[in-house]
């Protein structure tokens, strides 16, 4: 436990310690190891990419026109800059002009910190991007996260790295003397908190399972709700068993690592009835039980308590900011493991609403875990519930591994999530949940049974957890194909995304002093039958933003 905290506070005192500002400082003054440029890859170079590349001959417009720079994303160019007082000049490649949005700004400064890191500049500046109709603090918020995410180190066990890496120190947006400087700023506040959220929660899903086990999960909880003000409280096997978790406890039957409910509870707005219920899948290492997995690839099974991982992370930052609305976070943790105590595959458990689940898959541990947490949630005062969980592999064969599966029983609450989505370039692609998908759970000894087959997985799968929240609105969201980065992408370093972070913090923002409808509609299909909700809505829900998640296979 002491070794992950150490690797905790590192990820956090690397981004302490980079200074982010914004300045209207002339960046033909500015003595800096090197000034970051934005290329896209259509149109001509900005006023203010020209303005810095006259003294060095227009050569950043002559590579531009001759085609030496494309402006791709993730096209890269250092060049050096003996008629300015910064060292270097970086250029860096956004892509096509419908990128000019909000997420491109994490992109220009995750890019401009890493390579940084690489080339030796400690302190770097960064022009701004010419975004049209981004608002002020956004820009803000996505320069301040795209920067800190930058820092994230998934080598932390290496006791030698061979990989020059040099910790950026400061980092600097150039604004224009007209721009909403103090919006900026503001914005810069909230990304850094966000930033840091993001990195810890990377931390937590890269450690291994040898050091992240469920009571060390729980104990990371602690020290943040002592750090930051909300209450924890973590329920051991007898409570566990007390309050009939008959779905979870046969999860963790076969485990010799005791299981934990991790509550979280934050109260921002004592006069509000309204709570948000966040509960994260936490199987800190999943083998499939006595349904075991194929050998290859097991090893990245560490990383199936992203969704408790994101949980602890987003109710961090929800009370950093302080933000006058209520949340309640539950992560369900424990181990899925094979040994003579394991459940099998024909048992029937009981759920903690009473429920009977015969289990056909134990592999299918996710949305047993998840179903008593959600019943949880809702005694506890939850009034919208939002799941999240590396949950199926059938996700993956839908949807590759760029968008996340969004599932809902309420299309008012299904469409607030995406638009919290929007700045933030993650995809998000929403499934049905057609009445006529219930017959898959039917079982024909209990309520219902835990897998179907290979048939609509992803579906079956949330239509299960439906069971589970009656008429409160609810999201699912299955990470399973976007939680982890196979390369060095803008903002994102390879290891754990922390997708869905960010959007889930900003729900939880619009939720503020705002009156929310409480009961499901239980029609959040209908766009798919009668085109009800409005056609921008659509476009939006159904990921307008760019993200570029790159995961390799994963099977939860």
């Amino acid at each position: 436990m002491f070794a992950l905290q150490v690797r905790i506070r590192a990820a956090a005192k690397r981004a302490l310690l980079m200074k982010i500002q914004v300045s209207t400082d002339n960046p033909l003054q500015l003595r800096v190891d090197a000034i970051a440029v934005p290329v896209f890859s259509d149109g001509e170079v900005t006023d203010a990419v020209k303005a810095l590349d006259k003294p060095l001959g227009s050569i950043i417009r002559d590579m531009y026109r001759a085609g030496e720079i494309k402006g791709r994303e993730d096209e890269l160019h250092v060049l050096p800059s003996t008629a300015l007082p910064s060292k270097r000049v970086f250029v860096i490649g956004l892509g096509p002009s419908f990128n000019r949005n909000a997420a491109a700004m994490a992109r220009f400064a995750g890019s401009a910190v890493r390579l940084a890191q690489r080339r030796g500049a400690r302190k770097i500046a960064l022009l701004l991007p010419d975004l049209p109709g981004v608002e002020p603090d956004l820009i803000g918020e996505l320069f301040a996260e795209g920067a800190m995410m930058a820092t994230f180190e998934p080598a932390s066990y290496r006791t030698k790295n061979d990989v020059q890496h040099t910790d950026v120190s400061e980092v600097t947006l150039l604004v224009g003397r007209d721009s909403a400087e103090a919006k900026i700023k503001a914005g810069v506040e909230r990304g850094a908190i966000l930033g840091e959220a993001a990195n810890s929660e990377r931390v937590m899903v890269n450690t291994p399972a040898n050091d992240m086990t469920p009571t060390h999960l729980a104990n990371i909880a602690k020290d943040l709700g002592k750090k930051y003000g909300f209450k924890v409280d973590v329920l051991d096997t007898p409570a566990i068993k007390k309050l009939g978790m008959g779905s979870f406890l046969a999860v963790a039957a076969g485990s010799d690592q005791p299981p934990k409910i991790i509550v979280l509870d934050y109260s921002g707005d004592k006069r509000s009835k309204t709570k948000l219920g966040i509960i994260g899948k936490g199987i800190t290492f999943d083998t499939g039980g006595i349904s075991l997995k194929p050998a290859l690839d097991m090893d990245a099974m560490k990383g199936d308590m992203a969704g408790g991982a994101t949980v602890i992370a987003a109710m961090t930052a929800i009370a950093r900011l302080k933000l006058k609305m209520n949340a309640l976070g539950i992560v369900v943790a424990t181990e899925n493991m094979p040994s003579g105590k394991a459940t099998k595959p024909g048992d029937v458990v009981r759920a903690m609403n009473g429920k009977t689940i015969e289990i056909i898959n134990t592999d299918a541990e996710g949305r047993l875990v998840l179903a008593d947490g959600l019943v949880y949630a809702r005694k506890l005062g939850a009034t919208h519930l939002l799941d999240i969980a590396t949950l199926t592999g059938a996700v993956v064969i839908a949807l590759g591994h760029t968008s996340t599966g969004v599932m809902s029983n309420d299309r008012e609450w299904a469409d607030a999530f995406h638009r919290a989505t929007e700045p933030y370039g993650e995809r998000y692609w929403e499934l049905p949940l057609f009445p006529e998908y219930a017959e898959l759970i039917k079982s024909p000894i209990a309520d219902m049974k835990n897998s179907g087959g290979r048939q609509a997985g992803t579906i079956f799968g949330a239509m299960f957890l439906k069971e589970f929240v009656d008429d409160t609105p609810w999201i699912h969201l299955d990470i399973a194909g976007t939680s982890w980065a196979e390369r060095d992408s803008g903002a994102l370093v390879k290891g754990p995304s922390a997708v869905a972070l960010r959007p889930i913090v900003r729900l939880a923002s619009s939720m503020q002093g705002k009156p929310v409808h409480a009961r499901a509609d239980d029609a959040a299909h209908r766009r798919f039958v009668d085109g009800a909700a409005k056609k921008a809505h659509h476009e939006r829900g159904n990921g307008a933003s760019s993200g570029r998640v790159r995961t390799r296979r994963r099977v939860h």
